[in-house]
């Protein structure tokens, strides 16, 4: 997708605060913090368990409040200037299935994203740099891949369970490395046509030569299709479907890249692109305004990333995610 780098300048910026009716000013955010960059690319532009490191190291959310400054009417979006930290009001969408988003804005992308927040993902742009953040680049597919570079931002996400007991847990804790998908052993070696119960759940292509596994594999289902075999390469291919369908926590950072501005084809109005839905990903995104720092694919079947089903609360789950810069939250020498 085309389009030029998102720089947003500190006259756009104090536009998009005073659009939403609230003054910076009184959360001492001098304009100055914002980056000035070149005015014409701006205007071309079951409960979840608790990571107690990270409770322990952040500020609750419910810290402070009388520290925050909403950027918007509905104080959706509220930026806590002393611990160069930004709050946003949002819901959970989705529990289950793969990955392109853990949040977009609302009526977006929810068929694909954990989260939908209560605002435009512009007005989220805007917060991280009234706090400092710098923009990075987005992810580069030609002549070589690139991964998206910016900002270390750590994120974490608040919410109350049904009996009104506070969590926070590390936003990388509700993702997981996918396992609702085919897992391949090339065994181009075997000649013969290997046969396999159906309820095993292994295939094999002949045509391929290929050894197929659906999903996650337990520790019990591999002892039982080992006793079916005796081949070691089919052995070996057992033990690697099992090590690789195991469910572990997503590990990458995230990046403030920063989006893009495109001109509407209709309107010729400029128009910030992840406002379409490319908010927070975990599939590679040039759009996106906060992406993974590492290579993450956005092809259908081959997405890395799924829920993680068992820690995220229900459906329609208020949330609260607070969005910090790494830097502010590192140990002074």
């Amino acid at each position: 997708m085309s389009g030029k780098p998102l720089v947003i300048t500190s006259g756009l910026f104090i536009c998009l605060v005073f659009v939403a009716g609230f003054s910076f000013f009184n959360a001492n955010l001098a304009v100055s913090q914002v980056p000035v960059g070149d005015q014409n690319a701006a205007k071309a532009a079951p409960a979840a368990q608790t990571n107690q490191a990270t409770v322990e190291s952040q500020k609750s959310v419910e810290d402070s409040n009388d520290k925050l400054t909403a950027l918007n009417p509905s104080g959706t979006v509220q930026v806590d200037a002393a611990n160069k930290r930004l709050l946003v009001k949002g819901r959970v969408v989705l529990r289950e299935g793969q990955l392109e988003m853990l949040a977009c804005p609302r009526q977006t992308k929810e068929h694909e994203s954990i989260i939908a927040v209560d605002a435009p993902a512009q007005l989220i742009h805007a917060g991280l740099l009234a706090l400092g953040a710098k923009t990075g680049t987005g992810v580069k597919f030609q002549p070589k891949f690139q991964p998206p570079t910016g900002e270390k931002l750590l994120i974490n996400i608040s919410w109350k369970d049904a009996q009104g007991k506070d969590h926070k847990v590390s936003a990388q804790s509700w993702v997981r490395n996918a396992t609702r998908r085919y897992f391949v052993a090339s065994l181009p070696k075997i000649d013969e046509e290997l046969k396999f119960p159906e309820e095993s759940g292994l295939i094999w292509d002949n045509r391929q030569k290929e050894l197929l596994w659906y999903g996650h594999m337990t520790q019990e289902k591999k002892a039982e299709l080992k006793k079916t075999v005796t081949d070691p390469r089919l052995q070996a291919s057992i033990d690697k479907f099992f090590n690789d369908s195991q469910f572990a926590e997503m590990k990458a950072d995230f990046v403030f890249v920063g989006s893009l501005f495109e001109a509407d084809p209709d309107s010729g109005k400029q128009r910030y692109l992840a406002d379409g839905g490319d908010l927070i990903c975990v599939a590679n995104f040039s759009t996106a305004t906060i992406d993974v720092a590492t290579a993450s694919t956005n092809t259908g079947e081959d997405l890395l990333f799924e829920a993680y089903t068992e820690r995220i609360p229900p459906v329609e789950t208020p949330i609260t995610l607070e969005i910090q810069l790494a830097e502010a939250t590192a140990p002074k020498p």
